[in-house]
């Protein structure tokens, strides 16, 4: 989804790619409550403070329409998205037994960000769970990577500007000096 942005508000400017689980959240019952819940927040966050959101979870209606896309157009459209965001901001949920939830489009998308040199903001719980690979927990070694806890997001939504703030500091003098078209 790319809506156009409010022109004031701490993230005017900036393009934001929220990602997380679709595929292996949807449920008989519906899309994962606690997920849509964190997603949602992190959207209108984001869009409260003037930024431009990419998400897939809006496009494709949380997983209700997540069938009408095929697996190219969705390829094409998040890599298109990886490459013109200033931030990528993946939610990555625990399951009910503790371990991460799978979500193997948001881990592409990681490598995309890293390799690409985008700077990443990780919300999921703090300190990573064992079940999270060493390419995750590793992965700031290698590319600019925050992390906020998934349940001080939840409790503290603005802990999200703070960390895209943070992340984008360089993007953001570089716009604010006219150096960026």
């Amino acid at each position: 989804m790319h809506e156009k942005p409010t022109t004031t508000g701490l993230l005017a400017g900036l393009d934001v790619f929220v990602g997380g689980p679709i595929q292996h959240a949807i449920l008989k019952d519906g899309f994962v409550g606690h997920l849509q819940d964190a997603i949602t927040t992190a959207i209108g966050t984001v869009k409260d403070h003037g930024g431009n959101v990419f998400s897939a979870h809006v496009v494709e209606k949380f997983g209700a329409e997540t069938a009408s896309f095929t697996p190219a157009q969705v390829s094409v459209r998040d890599f298109r998205w990886m490459k013109k965001c200033d931030v990528f901001v993946p939610v990555l949920p625990l399951l009910d037994d503790g371990t991460l939830r799978r979500t193997d489009g948001t881990h592409v998308e990681l490598g995309w960000a890293t390799a690409l040199g985008r700077p990443v903001v990780i919300i999921s719980r703090q300190p990573f769970v064992d079940s999270a690979s060493h390419l995750l927990k590793g992965l700031h070694r290698v590319g600019s990577v925050r992390t906020i806890d998934f349940d001080d997001f939840v409790e503290k939504p603005s802990l999200l500007i703070e960390a895209v703030l943070a992340a984008t500091e360089r993007q953001r003098e570089a716009i604010g000096a006219g150096l960026v078209a």
